[in-house]
């Protein structure tokens, strides 16, 4: 292994926690991970990241608002719900001990580019999850229709120009993941010369 192998193992040993154990994380490891966010590259260093921190018996009442919200949606294309998936949407905020809601919102100057407000976010995301792994934590990175609801984004408190980028499941993971390659950098990139 080189020593640029040493430095990218963190990259490459990082992968999405498919469960977690019920065990409470530390405030402070929850704000080193949002620190970790906040790091990331911001073009006009606007800082549209938002994150909303989502514990306890407020998990129930999110996955409340996203089992209403799930309903609403389903009425309003005249689908009938399915209560299988009703309950499943319920029970996701409990999927870990911590649901960190984190959303962009682009700044209203005019020279702003929405999707660069976008990628920053999603850019602060990536260094949430590096973090949690560092520190000896799992994450999961979701979203889902749940996400783009406005009844979901007003519980969260964000406004209604926000895009709600990540529902961030953060916790001690149960079962670690396999390893696995996700493709060849070489197979995706053409050299122009």
């Amino acid at each position: 292994m080189t020593d640029n192998d040493d430095r990218l193992s963190l990259l490459r040993n990082r992968r999405s926690m498919t469960k977690s154990r019920p065990d409470p994380v530390p405030r402070e490891l929850v704000e080193s991970v949002i620190e970790a966010a906040t790091w990331a590259p911001n073009h006009r260093r606007t800082e549209p990241w938002r994150f909303v921190v989502v514990t306890g018996e407020a998990r129930e009442r999110l996955g409340e608002i996203m089992a209403e919200a799930m309903v609403a949606r389903a009425g309003a294309a005249s689908i009938p719900m399915d209560p299988e998936k009703l309950e499943k949407e319920r029970l996701k905020p409990l999927r870990a001990p911590v649901v960190i809601a984190v959303a962009a919102v682009p700044d209203p100057d005019p020279r702003t580019v929405e999707i660069e407000e976008i990628a920053a976010t999603a850019a602060g995301i990536q260094n949430m999850l590096l973090a949690a792994q560092s520190l000896g934590l799992g994450a999961m990175w979701r979203t889902g229709d749940a996400a783009s609801d406005p009844a979901v984004k007003r519980f969260l408190g964000l406004p209604d120009d926000a895009h709600l980028l990540a529902f961030f499941y953060l916790g001690y993971p149960e079962i670690v993941p396999p390893l696995t390659r996700n493709g060849n950098a070489r197979s995706k990139t053409v050299w122009m010369e």
